[in-house]
């Protein structure tokens, strides 16, 4: 069973494998292959509170998109770029997000 970084990796590739998919078709590029693979590394320490200069998250992400098509290269350069942009995901990696927090407590 994945744990919960892994599947945060995986909503990215889906939210990033959909905007590929959507937009080659309105660009009129033919996808014979779309793969998408991640990597990031966690340090424990931060996570675990053993450490309070070490971030629980991720410090870098790194990513490859590897394309199999008979567009010309320019053309999937521009489907990729158009990605990066609109991708709700990937802004959400790249991006601060304002985070609200309530915590309500129930009596016992």
């Amino acid at each position: 069973m994945p744990n919960l970084q892994e599947l945060l990796l995986a909503a990215l590739n889906a939210c990033m494998s959909v905007g590929y998919a959507a937009n080659a078709a309105v660009l009129g590029v033919k996808l014979d292959k779309l793969e998408i693979e991640k990597f990031g590394q966690l340090d424990l320490r931060g996570f675990l509170g053993l450490d309070a200069s070490v971030k629980p998250g991720y410090e870098e992400v790194r990513y490859t998109v590897r394309i199999k098509s008979n567009a010309p290269r320019e053309k999937l350069e521009e489907l990729h770029a158009i990605v990066m942009k609109i991708s709700p995901n990937f802004s959400n990696f790249v991006t601060a997000i304002r985070m609200v927090p309530t915590l309500e407590v129930e009596g016992a």
